[in-house]
């Protein structure tokens, strides 16, 4: 919530122009996603006023901006086309409920688990989305919408250098507005893009039967759309934090998440999610704080009820090369540079999320880019050796060094050899982690071949953890515990 203990002036002022500055670059992508999903331009604006002010006011990260996002509307065209726009509804509560659940139960924290070379593959993927959805506004309009949009990226980049009074981007469209204003420029206005006249969010419950068969068709779209909503949310909050702000809290970026696409349900809109462009945009024009998002959201709605006729008026231009600027600043340059020197595997990660972010969607692209982490990781990590030791007649020890699981399972099987080994054999796992089942299963399949072969087998150095997993997995193994209090293995591994 606001904390206005520490808020500065002048912190107040950035906020205030930023949100400012937001407010008017929500309103494209709003209405082209609600347009491209076919539903009204004011539904879209809707869903970004209300959880623009749910996460204003709750979201674990200030200054982060969120709306109607195209990695969601992709997965609600298919309900809407098959189904309708009154499921669509029900599928954003649910979807909101979901992201709730995940808030309250603190697992925001997996998205730890998403690789650095995933999140450059996001970022540098999402950024050329934006900058491909830009062209369709402004493709065959002539010389003056290309000029246009050169000066609007100009003023963003140059305006800076010479005062920071007000941010570059509105600074851009103030100009670059006047100018087709004054000279009654022939260029497509935001108003020919679809009307934004509207009122106010209404509640609404969604129209459709409440029973097993609706849970059916609505819910596998409900945890599609709160997965990609809280990956995309909490991939932009790294991505922020990263830009050098304060450390956000993912936790409370569900909750709100949840909460706010649970009341867009209830009001006739549609979920939404974090929006990177638009977060950046605010991030660079000043805006750090909630009110930033507030104000955003705020001027958003009051466009919508009162000020459409002149903010149809502001050119597209203006708005596109804001994007441009904003794609360019987005884009991770430096993973270019670094891509030499990364390992294979992380540079083929990157890629290949870049890649699939572009030609599908978000979800799948983070979700090829975790999976193809962790397979190299195991793979890399397969590794498990033994050093053998002659202790005294009749006796032979092995030294184990490396971590034994699903991986390196089959090759720790070949480093012993029951039949010629003699008939005492101690097994060392001072230097092993036993990781999962696969790795008991594995001792426990050992210890048969030496029973079998009439061999006696000691085990030493496990963790009291480790023995009662192998005392659930099988009768064969004696065990020696020379140092009981040495964790080798614990469940949580």
């Amino acid at each position: 919530m606001f904390n206005l203990s520490n808020v500065r002036a002048r912190d107040i002022k950035n906020d205030l122009l930023a949100g400012a500055v937001v407010s008017v670059a929500l309103i494209p992508e709003a209405t082209a996603f609600s347009l491209l999903a076919g539903l009204s331009p004011i539904t879209g604006l809707h869903t970004a006023f209300i959880l623009g002010v749910i996460t204003a006011l709750l979201g674990g990260k200030p200054g982060m901006i969120s709306g109607a996002a195209g990695s969601i509307i992709v997965v609600l065209i298919s309900l809407i086309v098959q189904h309708g726009y009154e499921y669509v509804l029900l599928a954003s509560i649910l979807a909101g409920l979901i992201q709730l659940a995940i808030g309250l139960f603190k697992l925001g924290k997996f998205i730890r688990l998403v690789p650095q070379p995933a999140i450059y593959g996001f970022v540098n993927g999402l950024a050329i989305v934006i900058m491909l959805a830009q062209f369709p506004m402004i493709k065959n309009q002539g010389p003056v919408m290309y000029a246009l949009v050169a000066l609007a990226m100009l003023i963003v980049w140059l305006f800076p250098k010479f005062t920071k009074v007000i941010p570059g981007s509105l600074a851009a469209l103030i100009i670059i507005s006047g100018i087709a204003i004054v000279f009654h420029l022939d260029t497509r206005r935001v108003g020919d893009l679809a009307d934004i006249s509207g009122s106010l969010p209404l509640f609404h419950l969604p129209q459709v039967p409440l029973n097993l068969d609706t849970l059916k068709i609505v819910l596998p779209y409900a945890v599609v759309i709160a997965l990609v909503g809280l990956i995309e949310s909490l991939l932009t909050l790294s991505v922020l934090d990263e830009m050098g702000s304060k450390k956000g809290s993912g936790n409370k970026e569900c909750v709100a998440q949840g909460i706010g696409n649970t009341l867009c349900g209830f009001f006739g809109s549609f979920a939404g999610c974090a929006m990177i462009g638009q977060s950046i945009i605010n991030f660079t024009s000043g805006g750090r704080g909630r009110i930033s998002n507030l104000v955003g959201a705020l001027l958003l709605i009051l466009f919508v009820v009162s000020l459409s006729q002149y903010i149809a008026l502001l050119p597209v231009a203006a708005l596109a090369g804001i994007m441009f600027v904003v794609c360019i600043n987005t884009f991770e340059w430096s993973s270019l540079r670094r891509i030499k020197r990364m390992p294979k595997a992380d540079a083929v990660v990157m890629v290949a999320v870049t890649l699939v972010t572009i030609f599908t969607d978000l979800a799948l692209a983070v979700i090829c880019g975790v999976i193809i982490s962790a397979l190299v990781f195991a793979w890399q990590h397969a590794r498990i050796t033994a050093r053998t030791i002659a202790d005294k007649p009749g006796e032979k020890t092995y030294q184990l060094d490396g971590p034994l699981f699903f991986g390196s399972a089959t090759e720790f099987q070949t480093l012993f050899d029951p039949q010629q080994d003699p008939e005492n054999v101690v097994i060392d796992f001072a230097r092993t982690r036993v990781m999962d089942s696969s790795g008991v299963e594995a001792i426990d399949k050992l210890s048969s071949r030496y029973q079998e072969a009439g061999k006696t087998l000691r085990l030493r150095h496990l963790s009291a953890d480790c023995v009662s997993l192998l005392q659930q997995a099988g009768p064969f193994c004696s065990h020696e515990l020379d140092d009981p209090n040495y964790n080798v293995a614990s469940r949580d591994a």
